[in-house]
C-alpha cells in the first residue's frame, strides 16, 4: 500500500501501455489509481480515465482534469504498441477474441477493443483497423459476500437468488464472491462447499486465460468461459454434474428456459439481472415466466446510492425483508 493510503495499479495492467501513457497513469495517486474502473484509449483523441462513475481525462504530467483540451492524446504508435502488447505479438492467435470484441489480460482485466468489422453472410469474422481501447480494471474483492450468504441459504444449503443491479453497480463482482464462498464452504454457517457450474458468456465472472480463471472461485468451481449461457448452462449439467449453476446477466427467453431446465434437473441456479428493482425484472417479456412458476428464492438488489455495491434490499419470494434495516444501504466496496 502507497503513503496515500491507496493500492497502486496492477503492474501487469500498466505493461500493456506505451512508455508514455504508462508513466503518466503511473504519475497519478495511488489513492486515485485505486479507484480507477476505466482508461479508455482513443487514437487522436485524449485519454480518458473513468473513476467511480465520473469522467476525467489524463494529463501528460500524470494528473486528472475536466478538460479535454490539456488530456494527454493517443498516437497511431501508442495504439499499436499496445495492440502489441495485449495480443502477446501475436493478433492472428487471438482472431475469436478479437470477433468477441475484447480481450483478457493476466490478472482479469478486459481490454475492449473497436475498429473496422469485417462481416461475412452477417457475422463478424475480424475486426481490423483497431483504433479504440478500453482497459477495464479488474478487482477481485474478497470477502464481500461474507455478510450476504446466510441470507442465502437454508439450513445450510443454497437457495435460487437472483441478483438485481443498475450496471457498473457491482453485481458482478458480489456473484463472484458468492460462488467462491459456495465453492469453499463456511461451516459456522452449516455450508458444505459445493460443486458450482459457471457459465462466464463474456468473460467477467472468472476472467479465463487461456483457459485459466484470473480469479478466485474456489475449489469446487467450474467454468465454461465465452459460451451463451443458455447453451452453456445445459452442457454443464449435461457434462460436470453441478449442485449450483451460476451466471451473469440474464435476460432472454432462451436463458429463462434454461433456467427451468436446470430447476428441472435439480440444480440450484444463482444469476444476475440489469435492473434498478425487482418491480423492472418482472416487466421484462423474456423473464415473465420466472415468476409465474416462480423461481427465485431470493432477492438482491444493489445500486449505487452510496457507491458502486450499495445493498438495498435482501427479500425472499414474497418480497419480506430479510436483511436488517440497520444495514440498508451499506456499501461492500
Amino acid at each position: 500500500m502507497d503513503k496515500d493510503g491507496g493500492i497502486p495499479m496492477d503492474s501487469r495492467l500498466l505493461a500493456c501501455f506505451s512508455q508514455r501513457i504508462r508513466h503518466a497513469v503511473v504519475c497519478l495517486s495511488s489513492d486515485v489509481q485505486a479507484k480507477i474502473e476505466e482508461i479508455r484509449i482513443r487514437i487522436n483523441q485524449p485519454i480518458e480515465i473513468r473513476v467511480q462513475n465520473q469522467s476525467y481525462f489524463l494529463t501528460e504530467s500524470g494528473q486528472l482534469c475536466r478538460s479535454a483540451d490539456q488530456g494527454l492524446v493517443a498516437t497511431p504508435e501508442d495504439g499499436q504498441k499496445i495492440l502489441n502488447l495485449i495480443s502477446r505479438h501475436s493478433v492472428y492467435a487471438l482472431e475469436e477474441e478479437l470477433r468477441r470484441g475484447f480481450i483478457t489480460i493476466f490478472g482479469g482485466h478486459r481490454v475492449g477493443i473497436a475498429g473496422r468489422a469485417v462481416v461475412d453472410n452477417g457475422r463478424v469474422q475480424h475486426v481490423k483497423h483497431i483504433r479504440f481501447f478500453n482497459f477495464r480494471v479488474a478487482r477481485e474483492m474478497k470477502g464481500i459476500a461474507e455478510g450476504v450468504v446466510p441470507y442465502l441459504l437454508d439450513n445450510g444449503s443454497p437457495l435460487n437468488t437472483l441478483i438485481i443491479s443498475p450496471p457498473q453497480c457491482g453485481k458482478t463482482t458480489l456473484l463472484r464472491d458468492i460462488i467462491r464462498v459456495l465453492s469453499s464452504g463456511k461451516a459456522e454457517l452449516g455450508l458444505r462447499g459445493v460443486k458450482v457450474g459457471v457459465v462466464d458468456e463474456r468473460s467477467e465472472i472468472a476472467s479465463c486465460l487461456d483457459g485459466l480463471p484470473q480469479h478466485d472461485l474456489g475449489p469446487r468451481a467450474d467454468v465454461l468461459d465465452a459460451c451463451p449461457k443458455a447453451e452453456g448452462m445445459m452442457m454443464l449439467i449435461r457434462s460436470m454434474s453441478p449442485q449450483v449453476v451460476a451466471c451473469d446477466e440474464i435476460g432472454s427467453e432462451q436463458d429463462t428456459l434454461a433456467i427451468l431446465e436446470a430447476l428441472h434437473a435439480g440444480v440450484t441456479v444463482v444469476v444476475t439481472a440489469h435492473g434498478s428493482t425487482l418491480a423492472d425484472i418482472k416487466r421484462r417479456p423474456g423473464l415473465k415466466p420466472l415468476f409465474q412458476t416462480p423461481v427465485f428464492e431470493r432477492f438482491v438488489v444493489l445500486s449505487h446510492r452510496k457507491g458502486a455495491g450499495t445493498i438495498e434490499l435482501i427479500t425472499d419470494a414474497q418480497e419480506r425483508l430479510l436483511y436488517p434495516s440497520s444495514l440498508r444501504g451499506m456499501n461492500y466496496a
